[in-house]
């Protein structure tokens, strides 16, 4: 199983329909925004679906600090699952097929607006994962069997973001070829 990681893309439809592009290609089962969508209308690319249900990837979303629109809220759940402040989720499990060998992927996802919420999730050790944006710089850490991922998000102009646009994938299961934790993640920058 494969899954797309994103985070901060503040109304840049050039930036999202580059993220929906590489996760097309990359054949990710699931997608996770990790916040700051901004507006509803750069929500609605993430919908590539529409009405076939083997189409495209199951879609996640956290609220960011800066989606003011409490419509986007409404315009992710038309076709995806928002979990509001923070979420879970298991990446396999009941879905062997997909998600190829091993157990499933437990996984915490928040916007990641206060670095301690980040490291108590990461430290807590109930997640094999922990996805978080906020910062604009991408980033992979493995603490005691949890991995810390940050995708990246738009270039801004604060000291330690990234100068490009970078999204994420995680390979878990058949499609990882063994990688495992900090090793089955991959960032990839974007031309926007």
């Amino acid at each position: 199983m494969r899954i797309g990681i994103v985070s901060d893309t503040h109304d840049d439809l050039a930036a999202v329909e580059a993220a929906v592009a590489l996760f097309d290609r990359e054949g990710v089962d699931a997608v996770v925004h990790c916040g700051d969508f901004v507006a509803p209308f750069s929500v609605a690319p993430f919908d590539v679906d529409g009405d076939d249900p083997d189409a495209g990837f199951d879609f996640h979303a956290v609220r960011g600090n800066n989606d003011g629109e409490w419509a986007v809220q409404s315009t992710v759940e038309a076709f995806g699952t928002y979990h509001g402040e923070a979420g879970t989720l298991s990446f396999g499990d009941g879905d062997a097929e997909r998600a190829g060998d091993g157990d499933p992927v437990d996984v915490a996802v928040t916007h990641g607006t206060s670095g301690v919420v980040v490291d108590a999730l990461v430290d807590c050790g109930d997640y094999d994962y922990v996805f978080h944006g906020h910062t604009h710089a991408h980033g992979v850490e493995e603490r005691d069997g949890t991995v810390r991922v940050n995708p990246g998000g738009l270039p801004i102009p604060v000291d330690g973001a990234d100068d490009v646009f970078r999204v994420a994938v995680l390979d878990v299961g058949a499609d990882a070829d063994g990688a495992t934790g900090a090793d089955a993640v991959t960032h990839h920058a974007l031309d926007v």
